[in-house]
């Protein structure tokens, strides 16, 4: 049986059908992995070096790219093995490899899951982009928006009024395309829009510190107690929730033809997220120092030096936020169909199916996005849950389990260590959050 990932969108169903489309770049699939991965995690990076100091996030940053590199392999490895099929005759999916490992509880587990995460992140992100345009109120303190900024406070760049516009005519428009391949271009632009707020953040930065406006940053933690020290695995899910891309690691590597493809894709775009995500994290650590907010963008607020430069900034990261959204989408609907239809044909190939679910995910999307004013502690709960399944546990598990016998003792070793320092971190970071919730 031919997998039908190479499809359009996230295949789901067994169908038969030779594939006669042009395969894809490897360029144009370094910038949907690098695209996938550079999302809203990016903004709490500075604030993990504040954590826990400048050499230990750099640290935890290579190291779960490393991991992030070695489970992504662990999946192509078991999804290629024997053919693009699984043994069960499961189409070549995430969703595929965990059934033949775990049978249908495994598929079922990964599918909610991944439907749990992505949906809380496309949240996120439209909460987010309201935040930009519209501005925030948290307590006391007020951040105006872009709009607000600009025009002063209108009916129409109200928090509801400017998300409309943009579900409608921005999101919407990119949510149809039913090719991974098609949003190469937006990619490209959503990953040059993250180096250009890299530097502009680096120019801000160093203007400020020839200008002594800048505080001496920490390069380790500072330890007072034994709470501070448990702490410090609570940067980990956001660290972990930054590097996650592996939701889209069989529609883009179907697309490619070669697996060697998919692996040289995701090793150059690791690279390239590891520099984005160091420099952003350093240079907003050093620009702000230790009254970094969680969410890097409220401290580019009118107050700061250079009005012009923060727009630019907030701005810069909307929009590349606005091209991310599509393939967090893309995830999303296939996962959502194939638990809902099972049977059905092939989504890309139902338009009355594919158009009505798109609608519906971005409407509610939406209405979460009005109803609910601050979600953060999305990083922190479902991060150490979800995400790090999706990331860690669920590929070590898969090579541990090895049930078409492919695992060699090293790669067994490596799964353990995987699977032990997720369940470990995970487990302390959500204890020390709860901990930490109940004092305050």
């Amino acid at each position: 049986m031919i997998s039908d990932a190479g499809a359009p969108l996230l295949p789901t169903k067994c169908v038969a059908e030779k594939r006669t489309d042009k395969e894809a770049s490897i360029s144009g699939a370094v910038f949907n992995v690098s695209t996938s991965i550079i999302g809203a995690g990016i903004m709490s990076i500075p604030a993990t070096l504040k954590v826990l100091g400048v050499i230990p996030a750099f640290f935890l940053i290579v190291t779960v790219a490393l991991l992030s590199d070695l489970s992504v392999n662990f999946l192509l490895r078991f999804t290629n093995s024997g053919g693009s099929a699984n043994f069960s005759g499961e189409p070549a999916t995430y969703g595929g490899v965990m059934r033949e490992s775990f049978g249908w509880i495994g598929s079922l587990l990964v599918k909610l899951c991944v439907i749990i995460s992505n949906w809380g992140c496309l949240i996120v992100y439209l909460i987010i982009l309201g935040d930009v345009f519209s501005g925030s109120e948290n307590g006391e303190s007020i951040h105006l928006g872009v709009l607000q900024e600009w025009f002063g406070s209108h009916w129409w760049n109200a928090r509801p009024y400017a998300l409309f516009f943009i579900v409608v005519f921005i999101l919407l428009p990119l949510a149809l395309f039913r090719r991974v391949e098609s949003l190469r271009f937006s990619s490209a632009v959503a990953v040059l829009l993250a180096v250009v707020f890299v530097c502009i953040s680096f120019v801000m930065a160093i203007s400020a510190l020839f200008e002594g406006n800048v505080q001496k940053p920490r390069l380790f933690p500072e330890l007072d107690g034994h709470s501070s020290f448990f702490n410090l695995f609570t940067a980990v899910p956001v660290i972990v929730t930054a590097f996650t891309f592996h939701f889209n690691v069989h529609p883009i590597s179907s697309e490619l033809g070669k697996p060697s493809k998919m692996t040289t894709a995701t090793r150059i775009s690791l690279i390239l997220c590891v520099v984005i995500y160091f420099s952003v994290g350093f240079f907003g650590y050093l620009l702000f120092g230790e009254s970094i907010a969680s969410d890097i963008l409220v401290n580019f607020d009118r107050s700061s030096a250079s009005p012009f430069l923060n727009d630019v900034v907030r701005l810069s990261y909307a929009f590349h936020l606005v091209l991310v959204y599509p393939l967090l989408n893309f995830s999303l609907r296939g996962n959502i169909d194939e638990l809902l239809f099972p049977k059905k044909l092939v989504l890309a190939n139902d338009k009355f199916r594919f158009i009505s679910l798109t609608l519906v995910l971005l409407g509610l999307s939406y209405l979460a996005a009005i109803a609910i004013p601050d979600i953060w502690i999305f990083f922190q709960y479902v991060g150490s849950t979800t995400i790090i399944s999706i990331a860690f546990i669920f590929p070590a598990a898969i090579t541990l389990r090895d049930v078409r016998g492919i695992s060699s003792t090293r790669d067994k070793v490596v799964a353990l260590i995987m699977l032990t320092l997720a369940v470990v971190t995970s487990t302390i970071s959500i204890a020390t959050n709860i901990f930490n919730e109940s004092k305050s």
